[in-house]
């Protein structure tokens, strides 16, 4: 008997219903009859903490942590927060990656054919790296944790590990071997981007990953510093093949290099563990275009083409790596086409995207 992968699906609020449902509907119409996914949702998010004081149920994180893989939607709504004032749309997001060690936050950065970048000069194919983003430690491993004195300081401790910096640079190692090199030359190369001028934390960071290096004498290696790396993100795109930051850098970063390849719509990622997958755009919930029709799925396809891809490495089931394929296809030819979303300058709406990579999936099929 075939195997049977079961997806738990949290839809989340503002648009995370719209372009959550997009994506699902999109990997059935990849896999066709017969689909080896079987899709179960569960409620977790603002909109769920404002009507029962949870914003993450146990059920939930029991059936996620359970589940071959998660789809998410987005989390949180302006204004929604607990007593200390954080986000409590954010804490199923955070959860998942702390209590379920999901320590590697893929983000792939591509600019396609047919959607403007605000970088001048730049076209398909001249950006296409990956921002490898450590998950677990860093900065927001203090969520929760970190101390507010009368009202007058307030202390957050910033986390790095020997182990946890190890396995991130090999991650991030194996995805530069895995790829072919930075478009502007070629080359296979990792990025180490710190903060190591200033503070020890990131000395340490970049120390580990230099160790690591050595043991990868294929790839390329260097260094940056984050705030120059703001900067070359935008001035030298095409230089990049892998970069690997500390959890903090790596979300601020993420969203720069998002906008010069079409914006947060066009940014998907997927956050892995030695035994869990976790898949969403990197964007928001976006209320004030929520219910709308006009969210861009795109972001949340290609996150649900990277779980499909996941679990077909996993388990050895080439279907869902060829299912995973073909939607990158059928985007890369829709995109090109000119089906743009609003947000990319175009008028197609979500229902009208979602329905353009159906049908070529279906088509395809036959």
């Amino acid at each position: 008997m075939k195997p049977v992968y079961e997806i738990a699906v949290v839809h989340g609020d503002g648009i995370g219903p719209e372009v959550c449902a997009a994506a699902v509907q999109v990997v059935k119409a990849a896999l066709g009859p017969g689909s080896p996914l079987h899709f179960s949702e569960y409620p977790a998010g603002a909109e769920h903490f404002l009507k029962t004081g949870q914003s993450f149920p146990e059920p939930t994180f029991q059936a996620c942590r359970e589940a071959d893989a998660i789809l998410h939607g987005a989390g949180g709504l302006p204004g929604v927060i607990h007593p200390d004032g954080t986000e409590a749309g954010l804490d199923f997001t955070l959860r998942l990656r702390f209590e379920l060690d999901l320590y590697a936050n893929i983000r792939p950065v591509r600019l396609f054919e047919g959607v403007p970048s605000p970088l001048s000069g730049v076209k398909a194919g001249d950006i296409d790296y990956i921002i490898l983003r450590e998950n677990s430690e860093g900065l927001y491993a203090a969520r929760g944790s970190g101390a507010l004195l009368r009202g007058e300081v307030a202390v957050d401790t910033l986390v790095q590990t020997r182990s946890g910096i190890e396995r991130i640079a090999r991650k991030a190692f194996e995805l530069a071997r895995q790829s072919g090199g930075a478009p502007r030359d070629g080359v296979r190369r990792v990025t180490c981007c710190d903060k190591a001028n200033v503070l020890r934390s990131y000395a340490f960071f970049r120390s580990v990953f230099d160790e690591v290096a050595k043991d990868y004498p294929d790839i390329a290696t260097e260094h940056a510093l984050v705030d120059a790396m703001a900067m070359y993100l935008v001035v030298k795109p095409g230089h990049f093949n892998v970069i690997v930051s500390e959890n903090m850098f790596g979300d601020i970063l993420s969203d720069l290099a998002a906008a010069t390849v079409g914006g947060m719509g066009m940014a998907p990622s997927a956050e892995i563990g030695a035994a869990n997958g976790f898949f969403q755009a990197a964007h928001g919930s976006a209320p004030d275009i929520a219910g709308k029709g006009i969210a861009n799925p795109y972001g949340t396809i290609l996150s649900a083409a990277s779980m499909l891809d996941w679990l077909g490495h996993k388990h050895g089931d080439e279907r869902l790596n060829q299912a995973a394929a073909r939607i990158r296809r059928v985007t890369e030819d829709c995109l090109a086409n000119g089906l743009l979303s609003t947000d990319l300058k175009g008028r197609a709406s979500t229902s009208e995207i979602t329905r353009s990579v159906c049908d070529r999936l279906t088509a395809g099929r036959d």
